[in-house]
């Protein structure tokens, strides 16, 4: 009973510790994903202003500046520019692919050319990172001089989704094994501490569990035999610990049904239990004068 005992508390511990070990991994990796997401961020950030600026090279406009890019969103970005532009659409999209294929993170993308003072799509296309899914038109068809808008909208990245997959499932796992903690603290709080019944023949006496059927102590796998008259003696302190027994209960209970009532044959078994009890400084046998014994479990 003890070995199977203390073989699930073993396999429970080792159980909770790799769930534990686990979700902590979990988040060390969704935060590990933040900080090369933040850096992938920047680099892509570039590569979309770097469109504009190849562009107002491609028109012959080395002097006028790409505006700061606005961010509409995590995956979406807007390039303007300080000064009227002309676009050949076949060299925004030949840039575009050209720059953006250098993002790893990027699949699919769509592009827009947005008229400045109506907010009109005057020409758009998207890439996929299947270039049999691509769509481009207008082909050799040039965009007149004026106000323009390139705004470009990705798919979200599978790198962004694994992260807040990976953060939200290793607090979720951190969480479930707080709680499970939690509950088994209370339920060990719940019981009494000091002695515990765990089932007809077997006791808990501070740390040292006594098998009154296998008559033997146990404790951190050190197991002390016990003999037959010595594990009925103890069962009757076990019974009811931190309570005064008399002497003659004992006797009775023990050497009447033998015909025999020894009072020494009491001490001398007293005295074999306190040494073998001594495993647990905790748990000792006590002589209360003129009445008998009390089985003290502090």
């Amino acid at each position: 009973m003890s070995e199977r005992k203390n073989g699930l508390f073993s396999n429970r511990k080792y159980f909770f510790g790799s769930i534990l070990l686990l979700s902590i991994s979990l988040i060390l990796v969704a935060f590990n994903f933040t900080e090369n997401d933040d850096f992938n961020l920047a680099r892509r950030e570039i590569l979309i202003r770097k469109i504009g600026h190849e562009l107002l090279l491609q028109s012959g406009d080395s002097v006028s500046r790409v505006l700061p890019l606005n961010k509409i969103s995590q995956n979406e970005y807007q390039i303007r520019f300080e000064q009227e532009i002309s676009i050949l659409p076949d060299s925004l999209v030949n840039i575009s692919k050209r720059l953006l294929v250098k993002d790893k993170a990027i699949a699919d993308y769509v592009v827009n050319v947005l008229n400045c003072d109506k907010s009109l799509v005057a020409y758009g296309y998207a890439i996929a990172n299947n270039q049999k899914d691509d769509i481009v038109s207008c082909k050799g068809r040039n965009l007149p001089s004026a106000c323009y808008i390139i705004n470009i909208k990705f798919k979200p990245a599978v790198m962004i989704t694994a992260k807040n997959g990976l953060l939200l499932g290793g607090i979720s796992i951190f969480a479930f094994v707080g709680l499970i903690f939690i509950g088994s603290v209370k339920q060990r709080k719940a019981l009494p501490e000091l002695t515990e019944t765990l089932d007809d023949d077997v006791f808990q006496l501070g740390s040292i569990l006594f098998d009154a059927k296998n008559r033997k102590l146990t404790l951190n796998n050190i197991n002390i035999d016990l003999t037959g008259t010595e594990s009925r003696v103890l069962q009757i302190f076990a019974l009811s610990p931190n309570e005064v027994i008399e002497r003659n209960r004992i006797q009775k209970e023990i050497w009447e049904d033998e015909g025999v009532i020894v009072g020494r044959s009491l001490d001398m078994f007293i005295s074999k239990l306190r040494k073998k009890l001594e495993l647990d400084e905790r748990v000792k046998i006590v002589v209360i004068r003129g009445i008998g014994y009390r089985l003290e479990v502090v």
